[in-house]
């Protein structure tokens, strides 16, 4: 069975906040924003000139701490009360996750995502990550209705730090790493060729335009190359991660980058950081521990990305220990895979990784 799910409507250009009435209009015309603080102060005028100019009610509600099941019911309920049906994410990946959970247990709900940052695909993403008050990764929501829109305003993203960029950058390119090595077990796959072509192409993007993309940002400029990184990021990592069959293809980096979310040394870390660390890491278990590949180092090293983790010695043997014992993985997903996901061989991939910089 192939399943394909993707938003009603993207939508992409520069300025986009100041039409984001236009937009929502036909939706409804009483919505509900979740948001940030530091998000809304970046997009607050532009958007609520567009919403009063269009004749939309908006309520605006703030999310200040992770994503968690609590904050998702705690605003679901006050949205709820207020008969709101509509809800509008505007953010980063953990508002807009917690946006898109809300909407989905609203009757009748529907949901669009203005992402601000082009740091995950969030905006996109048929499902929601949830976490502890900390930070650590509790589980994963799949959605049972997608964004109606995703609204992606590159003038915004490009007054972002470029480090959010680089991050997302990864966190897309690790679909294509990800995804590959099931090939050998499910090279028949459909969805998993769709998924690779749509990887493919987020890659291909980001080895012609990445770096003139991450300058761009730096200079606070929309450029046609920040615009076509934006897209591979957001939409391309988006599209691949929404085709599925019978044999789901979960990424390795990703159940790496679960267990790195309980490591306070790394809070700091955002998303794409812990997922690239977690492709040095699974490009190790790929070698039997001896090398990692050429062309995944060269990608991490030109986007900035952390190689090694911020403790060492007794440190580091004790998130080893806390990341192979609480590594979780479907075991159906495991057997697919070339390499071997044991904790044996997980914890001497991580060594690895700490010898590759002593």
């Amino acid at each position: 069975m192939l399943s394909i799910k993707s938003p009603l409507a993207y939508h992409h250009q520069a300025d986009l906040c100041r039409h984001i009435g236009e937009l929502i209009r036909s939706f409804s015309q009483n919505i509900a924003i979740l948001t940030s603080p530091r998000a809304w102060q970046a997009v607050e005028n532009e958007v609520t000139g567009s919403l009063k100019d269009s004749g939309i009610a908006f309520d605006v509600h703030f999310l200040t701490g992770e994503c968690t099941r609590e904050s998702v019911e705690y605003h679901r309920e006050k949205i709820a009360r207020n008969n709101i049906q509509f809800v509008v994410g505007i953010g980063g990946g953990r508002v807009l996750d917690c946006a898109k959970a809300v909407a989905d247990g609203l009757e009748n709900g529907q949901v669009a995502t203005l992402p601000t940052i082009a740091a995950t695909c969030a905006a996109w993403s048929p499902i929601s990550i949830l976490y502890n008050d900390h930070g650590g990764h509790q589980g994963t929501v799949v959605l049972k209705r997608m964004p109606v829109l995703v609204m992606v305003d590159s003038s915004v993203i490009a007054r972002s730090d470029a480090r959010y960029l680089k991050a997302g950058i990864v966190d897309a390119l690790a679909k294509w790493y990800e995804f590959q090595p099931y090939l050998i077990s499910c090279g028949d796959s459909l969805a998993l060729s769709l998924k690779i072509q749509a990887a493919t192409f987020a890659r291909d993007i980001f080895e012609q335009w990445g770096e003139q993309a991450i300058r761009d940002n730096k200079n606070q400029e929309v450029t046609p190359a920040l615009q076509k990184v934006i897209d591979a990021a957001i939409a391309g990592a988006g599209l691949a991660n929404s085709m599925r069959d019978e044999n789901p293809a979960p990424g390795v980096a990703h159940a790496i980058h679960n267990r790195l979310t309980y490591i306070p040394e790394l809070h700091d870390w955002l998303h794409g950081e812990k997922v690239g660390f977690g492709l040095l890491v699974q490009s190790l278990l790929a070698h039997d521990s001896e090398c990692v590949d050429d062309d995944l180092l060269k990608q991490l090293s030109r986007y900035d990305m952390p190689l090694s983790l911020p403790i060492a010695g007794d440190q580091y043997e004790e998130a080893v220990k806390h990341i192979v014992t609480h590594f979780k993985f479907p075991t159906d997903s495991a057997a697919l895979l070339p390499f071997s996901l044991s904790p044996d061989a997980l914890s001497r991939a991580l060594l690895a990784v700490e010898n590759m910089h002593r």
